[in-house]
């Protein structure tokens, strides 16, 4: 029995009063706390970590569904030696896609009921094995309303048990019998989906790239167990949704570069024809080489006068990019980015770019736009078609719901059972030590920075914040996006213009920071974790941001296993760089597996003919023992919930509060 101070009950009766009004008596308070020490004891939930997915949906999705080969773990352990590996396969692929395979299923088996039969079987004793690490409260909530009692009966009876076989036998025949076998079947599929992973981290990039980003934040939507650490494509994102002109034109300028524009127009409705009539009139006569998009996906689909429209847009949008960024560079003379590369080095009567006295080749001159004795000023067509674009983000309602849910569960970083989360870096100085940062209301490092730099964000979006305060935050954005100090960039600056308009790849060179350069010292990761107060045995920072390069022997695991980086380059731009296609890291009660992935093939590939991505375990780091609730940062709070708990047991028992019956 917990010993009771009883001067702190005294100095938290008010606390105490409060809480008698949900457990009015001695019984009530007597049975939480039962119920909340046997929650202690259960296994510690699973947790998936992902970074960078860059739109890819499809591959992201599937991971989700397989729990990144855990679901076939299990149902390889549950029926190995009755099923063989097509079966296994067909099992996996209907528990992953449950309504798609069904339809394939039922214009093909002749025999329908015994089908059923067989497979609602199989499936509870998969979702048995599931749901064994959780109360059934838990279990219970994520059970549909319609189905939850029978559902519930047939997880919490064994179906080989003598006394039981013909009632669960029966429960299954007349699911079958009335009908009820397809929907019961994708029910117990989606509890099968809604418990395998406990909770969901996503460190950062869900933009850009790819063709779904999107379909990936719908999905965000329907899901509450899940927090993203902001990344630096999220932040490009965020900022256009906020109005920041830059943001929003290096939105467009990646999505054409790639020739995604599936994001834009189906996804959020951005009106891109005011972009392709300037852009066809302006650049009419331009081939515009070296504006030729990167196809990522079906390069069959784009005919050439697709690509040079495509083409045409992307410079047009370009130029109109790197002049606002000017300007807005000399907003803010007090972010240092005079280093970057900007229209007035150029010297158009040669037709060189001169730089620290310097002359370098251009590989592209034909600049009709701009204006030499004023480069960084917008042509009268160029200020109307960047307020359409302006507008058209501004109000899309889609694109706003999205970024909400952003900030809803979203953060610079997280602290989580002793993981320290963030997408790229924190700024250190050349000795390793945390860098202070210049915010407008101060100096800042670490943890204090982190947070600081997250209320600018939100506030770019809050209407009672003072107009230039918020348009600050707005700006903001940009900052995030290509400053030195950024933690979200971590280079000392931006190569953009350079690779666009230079020649000689020594101006493309960008610096990474200090980070990159420590993150190998076991010392340096720790006093960061110390910095951010990420407590434990198995501490770890884990992010993503730059790509692993397996193909060259790259390990995810730096400075002894102290950090770890998950960036395996879910996006298809980085396959042939990386040579894998992501990486997951899965935190369960026995420790840590990164798992590597293979390339995904498509979603109808998947449900076709039953094929999953390949996947291998990298990293294994077992703890000692099996972790309980009670270890977890959850458990932590639990345990503050009992405590209470036994103080209001001894206050109603040394008659300090009354007890309220019935």
């Amino acid at each position: 029995m917990q010993n009771i101070d009883p001067e702190r009950v005294s100095q938290d009766i008010r606390l105490l009063q409060l809480l008698a009004q949900t457990f009015p008596c001695i019984e009530s308070a007597s049975s939480e706390i039962i119920n909340l020490e046997a929650i202690q004891n259960l296994p510690k939930g699973t947790e998936h970590f992902v970074a960078d997915i860059h739109g890819e949906h499809e591959a992201f999705l599937h991971i989700l569904r397989n729990a990144s080969g855990n679901i076939k773990r299990k149902v390889e352990e549950l029926f190995s030696t009755t099923l063989n590996q097509e079966e296994i396969n067909e099992l996996c692929t209907l528990i992953y896609y449950p309504e798609q395979k069904l339809e394939m299923i039922e214009a093909q088996e002749n025999d329908l009921p015994n089908f059923y039969a067989r497979t609602l079987l199989r499936l509870i004793q998969v979702c048995q094995s599931v749901t064994s690490k959780y109360t059934r409260s838990k279990v219970r909530k994520v059970l549909p309303r319609q189905y939850a009692y029978i559902i519930e009966e047939l997880l919490h009876e064994n179906p080989f048990d003598d006394d039981k076989e013909a009632y669960f036998g029966r429960i299954i025949e007349t699911i079958v019998q009335t009908g009820q076998s397809a929907n019961f079947i994708i029910a117990i599929c989606q509890v099968i989906h809604a418990l395998s992973i406990d909770q969901l981290h996503i460190l950062g990039d869900i933009y850009d790239r790819g063709p779904g980003a999107h379909i990936i934040m719908d999905y965000l939507l329907e899901r509450q167990n899940f927090d993203v650490q902001w990344g630096n494509h999220d932040c490009l994102w965020m900022g256009a949704a906020a109005g920041n002109d830059c943001c929003i034109a290096t939105v467009l300028r990646l999505s054409l570069r790639y020739a995604n524009m599936t994001t834009l127009e189906d996804g959020y409705g951005i009106n891109l024809l005011p972009l392709a009539t300037f852009a066809m009139t302006t650049y009419e006569n331009d081939p515009c080489t070296c504006f030729q998009p990167q196809l990522l996906q079906d390069k069959s689909r784009h005919s050439r006068k697709d690509k040079l429209l495509l083409a045409q847009m992307h410079k047009a949008i370009t130029v109109i990019q790197f002049k606002l960024e000017a300007q807005i560079q000399q907003q803010h003379p007090e972010w240092e980015l005079k280093s970057r590369g900007t229209f007035d080095h150029i010297d158009f009567q040669r037709g060189v770019y001169r730089y620290e006295g310097k002359d370098y080749e251009m590989c592209d001159t034909y600049l009709p736009t701009v204006d030499p004795a004023d480069p960084f000023s917008l042509t009268a067509e160029e200020s109307e078609l960047v307020e359409k674009l302006h507008h058209s983000f501004r109000v899309s309602d889609k694109l706003q719901r999205h970024i909400r849910r952003l900030f809803q569960h979203g953060c610079m970083y997280n602290v989580c059972n002793g993981n320290l989360l963030f997408h790229a870096s924190v700024p250190l100085n050349a000795d390793g030590s945390l860098k202070e940062v210049s915010l407008p209301d101060g100096k800042f490092s670490g943890k204090e920075l982190m947070h600081r730099i997250g209320m600018i964000m939100r506030s770019a979006f809050q209407r009672e914040v003072p107009t230039a305060e918020r348009k600050y935050a707005r700006d903001y954005f940009w900052y995030l996006w290509c400053g030195p100090d950024s933690p979200l960039f971590g280079k000392d600056r931006m190569t953009t213009f350079e690779r666009y308009f230079l020649t000689d790849k020594s101006m493309h060179t960008e610096q990474k920071g200090y980070y990159f350069q420590y993150r190998n010292d076991p010392d340096v990761c720790d006093r960061i974790l110390d910095a951010f107060g990420a407590q434990g045995t198995y501490r770890h920072i884990i992010n993503g941001h730059v790509p692993v390069h397996v193909t060259r022997g790259e390990n995810p695991s730096k400075a002894g296993g102290k950090l770890m980086v998950i960036d395996g380059g879910f996006s298809r731009a980085y396959h042939q760089t990386t040579g894998i296609a992501g990486y997951t890291l899965v935190y369960h009660s026995r420790g840590f597996q990164l798992i590597q992935h293979e390339p995904f093939t498509s979603t109808k590939e998947a449900i076709r003919n039953g094929s999953d991505i390949k996947s291998s375990t990298q990293i294994v780091e077992m703890t000692g023992h099996r972790m309980r609730v009670r270890d977890t940062d959850k458990g932590r709070e639990i345990q503050a919930q009992i405590d209470d708990l036994r103080n209001l047991v001894y206050a109603y028992r040394h008659g300090l509060i009354k007890e309220q019956q019935g």
